[in-house]
């Protein structure tokens, strides 16, 4: 058995020994693996669900009578909106990584 203590006291505060922090790092790997997986699936297929929403849209609104070209620029707010998201969570990804 581990004969240290998971917990020292340190001017009042408790501190976490190198032992216990290890093993809370590894229990979480397979949970942070399948995070970053799903993010990185989420990234991916995001530019071809626009571009089938955006075809939808352009589509629907021509058959009520709107102009293609109306159409196409109402629907190019998709792209604009993907395009937040994904610089939003770069952003994100790449603050979260200088901060350390």
């Amino acid at each position: 058995m581990n004969s240290l203590p998971l917990l020292i006291e340190a001017k009042g505060v408790l501190v976490l020994n190198a032992v216990s922090v290890l093993t809370a790092v590894i229990k979480s790997s397979p949970q942070l693996a399948f995070m970053v997986f799903s993010l990185f699936w989420m990234y991916l297929t995001l530019g071809s669900r626009v571009r089938k929403t955006r075809k939808a849209i352009e589509k629907q609104l021509m058959q009520q009578g709107m102009s293609k070209e109306d159409a196409k620029r109402l629907s190019a707010c998709f792209e604009e909106l993907k395009d937040n998201i994904t610089q939003t969570l770069k952003e994100g990804v790449i603050g979260g990584l200088r901060q350390r």
